[in-house]
């Protein structure tokens, strides 16, 4: 009889760990359909109901309790046996690599190393921060454990979870005609010098997208790989910008850039969490995505 695949047997803990089949797919990089089809074939090849689908959360069965407990033992001894694989010539206990792209030092990261190293202290946690292109390629080739990014890339490659989801805002030095209004209108916006994302980047595709449907033309100035350069662009005065809300903070704070409210403003950065595809994580940097997707914005 062929033996059951380890990946079936974590989407069946996904599931049930997540309550969902919906979101233990998405955990798995695969369609809500795929997730239900696999724990169906467990059900006929084991002869026996392992979720009661009648009630409303889904439960377990009995018989479903003790599978997912043993399933789940099961599949923490073999990442536990790859860790101690690969961490067999370390002298350390450990390292948790993460590709970044560059705004995403903005977000305190060292606060969630923080978090982290409370249940792994002696796991250390690098940041490396990279051209989105580049955090692709160091997640697929295994310089990096995990990637954090916005606007993925769907790859067969290339596993995503969703973390942060950032509200984009009008953003300009105190002194633009702009910045007395209590409220701005997009149509505001019509002939504007804007200083842009780089042309290519799916943040800047996504902006330019936004203001096509609401038939405004901007008047791209500069443009920039990075939120740093965009920003101080604005303080020079050469335009405004359409930014993540929580990346100008700091600007905000020092009146150095002012957000002006813009009605209608439905625009979004959703930022995800990416590694590498049929790559087992181990258990530290499980727990490293687990305080991440708990913690979206932790306090100092």
């Amino acid at each position: 009889m062929k033996l059951v695949s380890l990946d079936n047997l974590k989407v069946f803990c996904d599931v049930v760990s997540e309550k969902s089949f919906s979101q233990g797919a998405a955990l798995n990089g695969i369609s809500q359909s795929a997730a239900s089809q696999t724990v169906l074939q467990l059900e006929k090849r084991l002869g026996t109901q392992l979720i009661d689908r009648s009630r409303r959360p889904f439960a377990l069965t009995a018989e479903g309790r003790a599978y997912y407990e043993e399933c789940r033992e099961i599949l923490n001894r073999y990442i536990a046996l790859e860790e101690r694989v690969r961490s067999r010539d370390k002298a350390s206990g450990g390292r948790v690599t993460v590709a970044c792209i560059y705004s995403i030092v903005l977000y305190g990261m060292e606060r969630y190393a923080q978090l982290f190293q409370k249940d792994y202290p002696d796991v250390f946690i690098r940041f490396r921060y990279l051209h989105p292109d580049e955090v692709y390629e160091a997640v697929l080739n295994e310089e990096a454990d995990l990637g954090l990014l916005s606007f993925p890339k769907q790859s067969r490659e290339i596993r995503t979870l969703p973390w942060l989801e950032d509200q984009m805002a009008l953003v300009c030095r105190p002194d633009h005609r702009l910045a007395s209004l209590p409220q701005a209108r997009i149509e505001d916006l019509d002939g504007e010098n804007f200083v842009a994302f780089e042309s290519g980047l799916g943040i800047r595709k996504h902006i330019d997208q936004f203001l096509r449907r609401r038939n405004v033309r901007v008047n791209p100035v500069m443009s920039f790989d990075n939120i740093e350069f965009i920003k101080r662009g604005v303080e020079t005065g050469a335009g405004v910008a359409l930014l993540p809300e929580a990346c100008v903070r700091r600007e905000v704070k020092n009146g150095s850039l002012r957000i002006v409210a813009l009605a209608g403003l439905e625009l979004t950065r959703p930022l995800s969490i990416i590694y590498r595809h049929h790559r087992a994580l181990t258990p530290a940097t499980q727990h490293f995505v687990k305080v991440l997707r708990q913690w979206k914005e932790p306090s100092a």
